[in-house]
């Protein structure tokens, strides 16, 4: 069955990954086996809202076909993770697909459990059957370290070396990412604290907003680097950021360069899935209306492939494979002003000053990206669209490096806006338009621009 949205809601997206209804929030283990990719993702399979926490579960074989499978994860009675599976990775065990993930019991007092579940048949391609581990291989944070705030478990291996990462926050307000021994997934060593908020790039990259670092993700690059993501918790999530740097033989992780991840108001908890050829990204995005009574709230990002420039900048941009969801012909390929369907893929590129409108108001009010190679920035002005934390927000600048030339590639489906600027930065951003808003393309002229409506894939 593939992920298409329910057709009474134009702001559901279609092309992305999300259950057929209910709550969903973070991406979990994004993890490849026998052909297949693997998201699971946080779930509350019987209501649209932040409580009762599963393991969702999604597989494709070419990232654009995505077919739903029954819960991976289900909270045990009476076991270490009674009041959720909260987030984690999966992991290739000695030929065993195997899930470690924070797991909260009913006496849960802010610190989370590292908990394991199996693949009970790791010969099926679609690893919908899983068994949880009785006991905790984590039951809290290293004593001495007044931690306050432990949980997301992110396994990697360095050198053949099995590590592992949880994100921490501590009493004195300073975050953290804790490092692990876990060779043998059931037996964790604590090897001491990879980086903390006093770093003085991550200071610099980050500010001092955040009380705790979520979801740490860390990856290698082709040429050697090595990249640490974190979500931002300051009580709430806030925002996602990342270092470049390198990490060292003794087992920290030396900074040099960091930034926003993305820099829109409705991405969060990123996970990384590193192949051998590239890193893939996928974020969760929240929903910027109140929830009233839709049926359902929350969709991962399109897939991202993440790397590094030799500046130490992130590099990003949408995996390749979603070409296979352009429709035959591009509905618009010159300047101009064209009819937009409910989904599509839009490139501009400009050598200067242009602006894109992609959605009007009766009123008059516009969405707008600006585009100006020369000052290197991109602005995306929502006009009159509003935001159910803040009412109007403002609009949202992007600084990249000036060039003779600055391209932006727009991805929308449904509510869901994501904006790559160049392969240097991105934002994304959920638009609820209202019946009589327009969905109209306008660009202005000396722009180029291409723009493909997304289809349904076909097979082959």
């Amino acid at each position: 069955m593939s992920l298409a949205a329910p057709p009474q809601d134009p702001h559901a997206p279609r092309f992305r990954v999300r259950p057929p209804a209910n709550w969903m929030n973070d991406p979990n283990g994004p993890f490849r086996w026998r052909g297949r990719h693997h998201l699971f993702y946080q779930h509350n399979p019987d209501a649209p809202v932040h409580a009762n926490v599963h393991w969702g579960h999604a597989s494709s074989s070419d990232l654009v076909h995505w077919e739903h499978h029954p819960i991976a994860l289900a909270p045990t009675p009476g076991g270490p993770d009674e009041a959720g599976c909260w987030s984690g990775c999966v992991v290739d065990d000695a030929g065993v697909p195997t899930a470690v993930y924070t797991g909260v019991d009913r006496d849960h007092a802010g610190l989370g459990t590292i908990c394991l579940a199996r693949a009970a048949d790791p010969d099926d391609e679609t690893l919908i059957e899983w068994t949880p581990l009785p006991t905790p291989v984590v039951t809290g944070p290293p004593e001495g370290l007044d931690v306050v705030m432990f949980r997301d478990p992110f396994v990697f291996r360095r050198d053949g070396r099995r590590l592992a990462l949880v994100g921490a926050g501590h009493a004195d307000g300073t975050p953290s990412v804790l490092l692990y021994d876990c060779d043998d997934l059931t037996d964790w060593r604590f090897a001491g604290v990879l980086l903390d908020g006093r770093d003085p790039a991550a200071s610099a990259a980050f500010g001092d907003r955040a009380t705790g670092w979520e979801c740490p993700q860390l990856y290698a690059t082709k040429g050697g680097e090595w990249v640490l993501v974190v979500s931002l918790w300051d009580g709430h999530p806030w925002t996602t950021a990342y270092l470049t740097g390198r990490l060292d033989t003794d087992l920290r992780f030396t900074a040099r360069t960091g930034g926003r991840l993305d820099h829109g108001r409705d991405f969060y908890a990123p996970a990384v899935l590193q192949e051998p050829d590239r890193a893939l990204m996928w974020g969760w995005s929240w929903e910027a209306r109140e929830q009233g009574e839709h049926d359902w709230a929350g969709v991962l990002t399109a897939p991202r492939v993440v790397d590094v420039h030799p500046d130490g900048a992130l590099r990003v941009a949408p995996a390749p494979e979603l070409h296979r969801l352009h429709a035959a012909e591009p509905f618009v390929t010159a300047p101009g002003r064209a009819t937009l369907p409910a989904a599509y893929d839009l490139t501009v590129s400009a050598r200067g000053h242009a602006t894109v409108t992609l959605l009007r108001s009766a009123s008059g009010a516009e969405l707008t990206v600006s585009l100006d190679p020369g000052e290197g920035t991109v602005t995306l002005d929502r006009g009159g669209w509003p935001r159910k934390e803040a009412g109007t927000a403002e609009p949202i600048v992007v600084q990249v490096p000036p060039d003779e030339e600055l391209t932006v590639r727009v991805l929308v489906d449904g509510s869901l806006y994501e904006l790559f600027v160049g392969d240097r930065a991105t934002v994304t951003e959920r638009v609820y338009h209202r019946a009589d808003d327009v969905r109209e393309l306008n660009v202005t002229p000396g722009a180029a621009v291409t723009g493909w409506a997304l289809v349904p894939p076909t097979r082959g």
